[in-house]
């Protein structure tokens, strides 16, 4: 791939994506293999970062070259403040943010294997969404996406209201949530990126083309997307009427943590700059792989120069796999 200025950015101000959901402190310990019993698992290292769904997206956004605020909850308590600031000093407008007075902070233990692959044991507490804020035409003025997770469904869904009602993209993060959920805010959304089990899950089949097909059907008015890890991504094309399959790039997996999250991010910058729908897959495809390649949960989120050199060798095609 030669010609890479379809992957540019447009002229004038970076564009601004208005990330809303998770902003944990997570604890990650890497280790050899995954405990398969009770016992004592010894780490070879270890790292704390603050990060989360929406967070890991939002920073994912900067490190693209973009601008990105951040709507999330933390509790009243040290932890919070930790959180706040770690992410502040990564670049991401905090300003937004809310400490629920009473509520704890959330928190994630996380083991990561010398595969990629990952456990986490989060804690969220309930009262941290317990107050939703209004949400205002004057409070997404500037913004070009908004970015949901489903951390945070009744906030959520209030922010893609207001998009829809400005006219701006509105962005579902479709991962793994509570019954009804994604239910309660996929038609409020006008992209939908889901995770494999969630696409299974909402359109009961395995078969992915399939389930692109019926999700497309379930909520027609929104762009449909479904993220497979190393099987690659799958979309419905609106403007062709087809399915369309582009293959995961190809590393070697040092930690998979928070790589949807920086698809979801670089995805949502590429929709806020106009990019063409197959370059802003790529273009997420390959942040995500990248990120794969670093330990520490987005903190491997690579910048633009980076993508764009990894893109220039890549050179994948994007096939039909499906029809209606």
């Amino acid at each position: 791939m030669s010609d890479l200025s379809a992957y540019s950015p447009p002229p004038g101000p970076a564009r601004r994506v208005l990330c809303v959901g998770a902003a944990v402190l997570d604890t990650l310990f890497r280790v050899r293999a995954m405990p398969s019993g009770q016992g004592k698992v010894l780490p070879y290292d270890m790292l704390q970062i603050a990060e989360g769904m929406a967070s890991s997206a939002a920073f994912s956004v900067v490190r693209l070259g973009g601008g990105a605020s951040l709507w999330g909850a933390v509790g009243d308590d040290d932890i919070g403040e930790r959180i706040i600031a770690d992410l502040s000093e990564s670049g991401i407008d905090t300003t937004g943010m809310i400490k629920a007075r009473g509520a704890r902070s959330a928190v994630s233990t996380i083991l990561v294997d010398d595969q990629g692959e990952r456990l986490i044991v989060p804690f969220y507490d309930p009262r941290l969404h317990e107050t939703v804020k209004p949400v205002t035409a004057t409070d997404i003025a500037d913004i070009d996406a908004v970015l949901v997770d489903v951390r945070w469904p009744a906030l959520a869904l209030k922010t893609l209201l207001a998009a829809t009602a400005a006219g701006k993209p509105a962005i579902l993060d479709g991962d793994v949530s509570p019954d009804g959920i994604i239910e309660m805010l996929a038609p409020a959304a006008s992209h939908i990126v889901f995770s494999q089990p969630t696409a299974e899950r909402l359109a009961e089949s395995l078969d992915l083309v399939e389930a692109v097909v019926l999700l497309k059907k379930k909520f027609p008015q929104a762009f449909i997307s479904v993220t497979a890890g190393e099987k690659g991504s799958y979309w419905y094309d609106d403007a062709d009427h087809v399915v369309r399959h582009l293959p995961a790039p190809v590393v070697k997996a040092v930690d998979t943590l928070a790589a949807g999250d920086v698809f979801h991010g670089a995805f949502a910058l590429a929709v806020a700059e106009g990019m063409p729908i197959e370059e802003t897959m790529r273009l997420s495809s390959m942040a995500a792989a990248l990120k794969c390649q670093v330990f520490g949960g987005r903190i491997g989120a690579p910048d633009r120069a980076t993508v764009l050199e990894a893109l220039s060798q890549w050179n994948v095609e994007v096939s039909v796999v499906g029809r209606p």
